[in-house]
């Protein structure tokens, strides 16, 4: 069985729901409160390339950190983005399911279905 991992911010609706979908299935992720305890840059880069997505496109936008940093500003390197999503966790986008070398954000939280084995 591949191992899941699952980002999660046990405030985040989205996130219960989720979790909620997997268990459901009788699936116990591995859970990772990345709040309390953020990715490292090689952590979330590594997701980001299970994921199939540059770092702009993980981001929160409505955090206030993301306006307070200007990350909008489009001379930002992918590394500066990745540096500020671990400084300030609050800004990557959850929930993230990560199963074997495949990864998905639960946006719809029905979307962590998709990537299961």
């Amino acid at each position: 069985m591949t191992e899941l991992t699952l980002y999660h911010n046990p405030r985040c609706s989205k996130s219960r729901s989720a979790l909620e979908l997997l268990e459901g299935r009788g699936l116990t992720p591995t859970i990772i409160r990345y709040l309390e305890t953020p990715p490292t840059a090689a952590e979330l880069q590594d997701v980001l390339n299970k994921l199939g997505i540059a770092p702009r496109q993980l981001l929160r936008t409505g955090e206030d950190e993301y306006k307070q940093l200007n990350l909008a500003d489009s001379d930002l390197s992918d590394e500066q983005l990745i540096e500020a999503m671990v400084a300030h966790p609050r800004l990557i986008e959850r929930p993230i399911l990560v199963a074997g070398n495949r990864a998905t954000v639960g946006r719809p939280p029905e979307k962590v279905l998709e990537i299961l084995p």
